[in-house]
């Protein structure tokens, strides 16, 4: 139907076919947005994340929530995995949840908002209250034009929300964020005075192969997540909850609670090896998630790191296929190229882009490094964990909890990085 309408349309008017749609669900469901607090999250990365802390926190807080994301939908106890592979449900879609989680009781519905999703107008017609920026780096430049036409389509929630902005202040494009009016403006940092901007601070940083700690105004918070960006995402999730009247010991209790984010830095094996699945598929992710790898490794000096990646096709971000092969190639022992998402590209095409990125490391004297190219992500999946040795780390990225496999001509099939792991370990 949607290749249909391309065809039908003129391109002119897929803009108006957008917005028709998205006037038409809201009329149709009643304007939802009107009755319920909506929290919009944008930015590059972390959004999943910063989505599932702050309805962790909201419910902590005693309150009803609903929470869109590009790992599930949730509406107070129900959840489903969201296997539309793309993050925002489409327009009537989207008025529809809003309309059920009204009539269930919810209070504040947590969306994860994309710029692909305001392209397509399917934040028109919402009522956002809070609107939050992660960080933004390069993504999704063919399909905008170029950074700036991105960092615009984001920009389109705060042009949109009068109400309440939040804005990582250690980000570079913090600036262009904090221009738009708001009745109030909160941020956060790990870095910068918190006296700039009513800005909420991490304090007495540490972070451990186990998780992580820190503190926000002497109260102290242990994280059973992975990473120092997570930092970072679960300052996100306080801001909210204190623009919301909640303390941080709420926020602390929640927080606290979360063992896991499905598919993003998510501990599958441990022993005798660690296995860890992750969404990343941007260079910065991709760059994030081996640094603080690198420093669990450092604490065994012998163990290996062996990387998993590919990158998506469908023509989409050419442009990181090597730069993700570049940092590959700088911090991982050994590298294996594999499969994706190709949708009608082929595959071995997307794999050689990322090994020309892996091999032009050759002439900055860096250690030469064995690299495979296993197209079956299955058998891929399989010869890191064969190479993996006690105390290694292998590291699989680019899907993280997707549940399907893109391929040409619209065919999905059903995949998860995770289970295949668990079922490739046990035939070890």
């Amino acid at each position: 139907m949607k290749n249909l309408i391309k065809k039908i349309i003129p391109s002119f008017l897929i803009g108006w076919y957008h917005f028709s749609l998205a006037l038409i669900g809201t009329i149709l469901y009643r304007f939802p947005s009107k009755k319920i607090q909506i929290i919009g999250v944008t930015g590059t990365n972390g959004k999943s994340t910063v989505v599932k802390m702050t309805t962790k926190i909201l419910e902590e807080a005693g309150f009803k929530v609903a929470s869109i994301s590009s790992i599930k939908f949730k509406i107070g106890n129900e959840e489903q995995l969201n296997t539309l592979k793309m993050t925002m449900p489409g327009r009537l879609k989207l008025q529809r949840f809003l309309r059920r989680a009204i009539s269930q009781g919810c209070k504040y519905a947590v969306i994860e908002v994309t710029s692909e999703g305001i392209k397509q107008h399917r934040h028109r017609f919402i009522d956002f209250d809070v609107a939050l920026f992660t960080n933004l780096t390069s993504e999704h430049i063919e399909s905008h034009g170029s950074f700036e036409k991105y960092r615009r389509a984001k920009g389109e929630l705060f042009k949109r929300t009068k109400g309440i902005h939040i804005i990582n202040l250690d980000d570079k494009n913090a600036e262009y964020f904090l221009q738009f009016p708001s009745d109030k403006k909160i941020s956060f940092t790990i870095s910068k005075s918190g006296e700039l901007f009513s800005a909420i601070r991490a304090d007495n940083i540490q972070v451990f192969p186990s998780g992580l700690k820190f503190s926000v105004k002497e109260k102290e918070f242990n994280l059973k997540l992975l990473g120092k960006f997570n930092i970072y995402n679960a300052l996100a999730a306080i801001c909210i909850a204190l623009s919301q009247g909640i303390g941080l010991e709420t926020s602390k209790k929640a927080l606290e609670k979360i063992k896991r984010i499905p598919g993003r830095m998510e501990t599958v094996i441990s022993e005798p090896f660690r296995v860890i699945v992750d969404y990343a598929h941007t260079p910065d992710a991709l760059k994030k998630v081996y640094e603080t790898l690198l420093n669990f490794k450092f604490q065994n000096p012998n163990s290996k790191m062996i990387c998993v990646l590919g990158a998506c096709g469908g023509g989409r971000d050419k442009w990181k296929r090597p730069e993700l092969g570049k940092i590959a190639a700088k911090n991982c022992n050994q590298i294996i190229l594999t499969n994706e998402d190709p949708y009608d590209e082929n595959p071995l095409r997307i794999i050689d882009a990322i090994e020309q990125g892996v091999l032009k490391l050759k002439t900055q004297n860096l250690e030469p490094k064995t690299v495979y190219k296993v197209l079956d992500r299955r058998n891929a999946i399989k010869k890191a964990l064969s190479l993996a040795r006690p105390n290694d780390i292998v590291i699989i990225t680019g899907k993280g909890s997707e549940p399907w496999m893109c391929l040409s001509r619209g065919k999905k099939i059903v995949w998860d990085d995770r289970q295949v792991v668990k079922e490739e370990m046990g035939k070890l």
